[in-house]
C-alpha cells in the first residue's frame, strides 16, 4: 500500500516537472512532431488489421446471437456500429498500442537513463523530463485519438465486408441500422476515452522508464510494467468514464 502511495506521489511529482518548459516552444513543437509521426504513422499497420478483424467478429457473432427472434437484420449494424464507437474503437486499440508506443517508450527513456544521458541533459542544465516527457504525451493526444478514428472506420468496413461476405445482412441494412439509431455522443465519448487513454499509457510508461535503475535487464522490467500498469490503469478508466459520462 505505502510502496503504491509513494510510486503514485512520484509520478504526480513528475508530470508537474514534464510541463514545466525550460527550452524554447520551437524544440518542444520540433519534438512533438516528430513523436506524432512516429506513433501515428509506425501504428497504422496494426490498427487497420486489429480493427478489420474486430469489426468483423463482431458482426459475425451478433448475427449468430440475433438467429433466433424476430429481429430485423439492419439491428446487426446497429449493435456494430454502437460497440465500435463506444467500446471496441477507442478500448481494443488503446490495448494494442499499450503494448507497442509504451513498451517504446519505456524502452527509450530507460535507455537514456542507464546509459547516463539523461545525467547528462541534468548537468547541462536542462530540464530532463520536459525536454522528454512532454512531446510524447502531447504527441500521444494528438496521435490516439486519430488512431481511434481510424480504427472505428475500419471496424464499420469489417463489419460491411463481413456482412456480405456471409451473406448475413447487406450494405444497405448495415448502414441503415448503424444510422437508425446513431446518437452523436457516441463520437464524443469515443474521443474522450482516445484523449484520456492516449495521456495514460504515454504518461505510465515514460515515469516507468524515467526511473529506471540498472542496466539492460532493468529496461526490459520497465517496459513490461510500463505495459501491464497501462492496461490495469486503462480498464479502470474505461469503467469509470463509462460510469460518470453515460
Amino acid at each position: 500500500m505505502l510502496r503504491g502511495l509513494y510510486h503514485f506521489g512520484s509520478y504526480l511529482m513528475l508530470m508537474r516537472r514534464s510541463f514545466w518548459m525550460s527550452e524554447k516552444w520551437s524544440v518542444y513543437w520540433h519534438a512533438t512532431l516528430r513523436e506524432i509521426v512516429s506513433m501515428g504513422i509506425g501504428s497504422i499497420v496494426i490498427v487497420l488489421i486489429t480493427s478489420i478483424f474486430v469489426g468483423a467478429v463482431t458482426t459475425i457473432q451478433t448475427a449468430y446471437q440475433l438467429e433466433i427472434g424476430f429481429f430485423p437484420r439492419s439491428i446487426i449494424g446497429t449493435v456494430v456500429s454502437a460497440s465500435a464507437l463506444l467500446e471496441m474503437a477507442p478500448s481494443i486499440t488503446a490495448l494494442v498500442l499499450a503494448g507497442k508506443i509504451g513498451s517504446n517508450i519505456a524502452g527509450q527513456i530507460g535507455t537514456m537513463r542507464v546509459t547516463e544521458q539523461i545525467d547528462a541533459l541534468e548537468v547541462m542544465g536542462v530540464n530532463s523530463a520536459s525536454f522528454l516527457i512532454m512531446p510524447k504525451i502531447l504527441a500521444s493526444l494528438v496521435a490516439f485519438p486519430c488512431l481511434v478514428i481510424i480504427a472505428a472506420f475500419v471496424m464499420h468496413l469489417g463489419g460491411i465486408l463481413a456482412g456480405e461476405l456471409t451473406g448475413e445482412l447487406n450494405f444497405a441494412q448495415f448502414t441503415s441500422g448503424a444510422r437508425q439509431y446513431h446518437d452523436p455522443f457516441y463520437v464524443t465519448f469515443m474521443m474522450i476515452k482516445a484523449v484520456a487513454f492516449g495521456f495514460i499509457i504515454a504518461s505510465i510508461s515514460s515515469y516507468q522508464g524515467y526511473n529506471v535503475e540498472g542496466g539492460a535487464i532493468e529496461v526490459g522490467e520497465a517496459s513490461t510494467r510500463a505495459v501491464v500498469m497501462s492496461c490495469i490503469v486503462l480498464l479502470v478508466s474505461d469503467y469509470l468514464l463509462a460510469g460518470i459520462l453515460l
